[in-house]
């Protein structure tokens, strides 16, 4: 097993197609898919299947490809930090970002990080706080935005805000910021909700049982944007962090306010690999993201948050 021949397959995975594959690695169809054969013939198994949609991993072959994706990745950045720029750091750097904060975060870390360090290489991922957890223990991601975890075995938690989560409901119920909604009102609505299984939803059901509440829950997802076009719709209410609001409520399509009876809040914490050496790179760019963090909570832009840092030196400068 080489370099070559896991290049291949995990191209011809991600292109669907040896001819494809080829082109990409500009390399003659014959030669891609000797690289493919030789590979299965030295592990004993079919990695591919061919389908009307092209070629499609086996069950054995996607256990491979998803292996040699992180094996190449975790080469290249050996590379990199082998063969640095003099006086800069440099490197591949993955990092989860919460689906709620992407809008907020993204651009800010991505410019920052190019205009201060160039040689850095970011790759975000969003997602809910569980699955990001999962790719963090995984070796997906090098840090990740999480909420209400505490350091363990596998992963440092540096703590960095805290955030209220908010009643949300089409426009012309006239929900406001400044008039807290007591549990029990949103309770009595139908109820758009995060799927159970997710932090968010766990939290939410936490509170209800706090406040003595049944919720009626209509239709639950796993993606934030589809909560909010069923309550645009007119399909109930929901809750979510500020944050992932604070648009819709400015451009009037939906309205919202925070709850109360009980409050409910949820910890932001920044979530890093305990194992292994940490490289430079990954350190700049926690850095960063714990300033950007800290600067949309200072400026308004993170809605009912407040900054908590645990003193990581993660706060802006």
């Amino acid at each position: 097993m080489d370099i070559k021949q896991l290049k291949a397959l995990v191209t011809v995975a991600e292109a669907g197609s040896v001819t494809r594959a080829a082109e990409l690695l500009h390399l003659v169809q014959p030669a891609v898919t000797r690289q493919i054969r030789t590979l299965e013939q030295e592990l004993g198994v079919v990695l591919f299947e061919r389908t009307r949609q092209g070629m499609r991993p086996t069950e054995a072959g996607a256990v491979m490809v998803d292996r040699a994706r992180r094996a190449l990745n975790e080469l290249e950045r050996a590379r990199v930090e082998v063969q640095p720029t003099p006086g800069a750091v440099t490197g591949v750097v993955t990092v989860g970002l919460l689906e709620s904060a992407t809008d907020l975060l993204a651009e800010p870390l991505v410019s920052a990080i190019a205009r201060e360090q160039p040689g850095i290489e970011l790759r975000l991922m969003t997602a809910y706080s569980g699955h990001l957890q999962q790719w963090l223990d995984d070796g997906d991601l090098d840090l990740t935005l999480l909420y209400n975890l505490a350091s363990g075995p596998s992963l440092n938690a540096h703590r960095l805000a805290r955030e209220r989560l908010w009643a949300v409901a089409p426009h012309d119920e006239a929900l406001r910021a400044a008039s807290p909604v007591p549990f029990s009102e949103v309770a009595a609505h139908p109820l758009v909700m995060p799927a159970a299984g997710h932090a968010l939803r766990a939290l939410i059901d936490s509170a209800a049982a706090r406040a003595g509440a049944d919720l009626n829950v209509v239709v639950q997802t796993n993606s934030m944007r589809v909560q909010k076009q069923l309550v645009l719709a007119g399909h109930g209410w929901t809750i979510l962090p500020g944050v992932g609001i604070a648009e819709d409520v400015a451009r009037g399509s939906l309205s919202a306010a925070p709850l109360c009876e009980p409050d409910v809040w949820r910890s932001i914490v920044l979530g890093t690999q305990r194992s292994g050496r940490t490289p430079p790179a990954v350190e700049v760019v926690a850095r960063e993201l714990g300033r950007q963090v800290h600067a949309a909570v200072r400026d308004g832009r993170w809605p009912s948050a407040e900054w908590h840092a645990d003193g990581t030196g993660l706060e802006d400068r």
